[in-house]
Formats: C-alpha cells, structure tokens, sequence
C-alpha cells in the first residue's frame, strides 16, 4: 500500500527537558492510541503498542508517551519512512539507539497540551518485546510493585539526576531486578 501524503505533519519538535517524575496523566492512552493509529495509516501492516510509564494507569513518570513498534526484518525501513513522514524525529541526545533498533521523537498537541513521544522501533524477535510488554503489564497487575517504581523514580529525581539518559539508566536498575525476579529475562535499559 502507498503512504497517505500529509499537508501537514502531525507530529511536531521534540522538547527535549530535564527528566521529573511527574504525576500520571490520563489522557495518556487516548494520545498513544491517536499517535498508533497514524502511525498504522501510514503503515498499514505495521502493530504498535502503548508501553512505559504512561501505559500504566496512575504510574507517574516522566510524562513521555512511549510506543513501541516490534518489526519484522522486511518492515524497518517502511517503519522508519512512516514515522518520518508523520514528522517524528531522530535522537539528538548522547548516546542514541543504533538505526536497526531507531527510537524516533515527537510531540503532539492534544486536548490544549503538549505530549511528548518516543517511538522504539524494536526487531519483533527480540526480548526486548516481550520484556517491554511484561514490565508494563507486570505493573498494571501488581499495584506494590507499581508503588515501588514510582518511589524509586522519585528518589533518583530528588537526588539529583535530571538527564534523560542517566535517569533511564539509574531506573533501568528496578527494571532489571523486577523482571529478573519474575523469572524473565534481563532488561537493557531504553
């Protein structure tokens, strides 16, 4: 299927500010299924799933509305043109996910706010799927953990860390020992 032409690109400059642990925000899951379903128009074929933070009722976090598209080896390059298409944008942080793993950014405005994005394009044979998936519906299902991961992204806040990139890395941590105390796999951070 050919792609849809825009007049105007929906997605718009990604702000990039320093990291916070900010309360949840409901109208979060209405942004991503808006942001998935532009990203299917272009893309047909392509699946999109809400996870982080946001995906999870009343986890407060950084606020990013985090999507994740899990593609098949003959979809990178269709994935990649459709979010550019929509006017997502590369990394422009240290340390940027590699280009056969791309996380894109954005913001929306929605409802009289801004959202911002990040959209992980991941290979759908990686772990990094179903780890995604299972820490977000982990949290959804367990409110104490849920409790603990929003206390500890307090604590890295109130510590002092405001880079985005030192934050992932510093929660990464409660990621890591949650799946592992599942029996899951080892996260990698994002």
């Amino acid at each position: 299927m050919g792609e849809r032409v825009l007049s105007e690109r929906p997605i718009v400059g990604y702000e990039s500010i320093p990291a916070a642990c900010r309360p949840y925000d409901p109208r979060a899951p209405e942004v991503a299924e808006r942001v998935a379903e532009m990203i299917r128009c272009q893309a047909p074929g392509l699946r999109v799933e809400h996870v982080g933070s946001t995906a999870v009722p009343e986890c407060a976090g950084k606020g990013i509305v985090d999507l994740m598209i899990p593609y098949r080896q003959d979809q990178l390059e269709t994935a990649r043109r459709a979010l550019e298409v929509l006017g997502f944008q590369r990394q422009s942080i240290r340390d940027p996910f590699p280009e056969d793993r791309p996380m894109r950014v954005g913001s929306i405005v929605y409802d009289g706010d801004t959202f911002r994005l990040h959209v992980h394009v991941i290979p759908a044979d990686s772990e990094e799927v179903v780890e995604l998936g299972n820490f977000r519906d982990r949290l959804r299902s367990d409110p104490t953990m849920l409790e603990s991961y929003v206390e500890r992204k307090k604590r890295i806040i109130e510590a002092g860390t405001t880079d985005s990139v030192d934050y992932a890395e510093a929660k990464g941590s409660f990621i890591v020992e949650a799946l592992r105390d599942s029996g899951e796999s080892g996260y990698r951070g994002g």
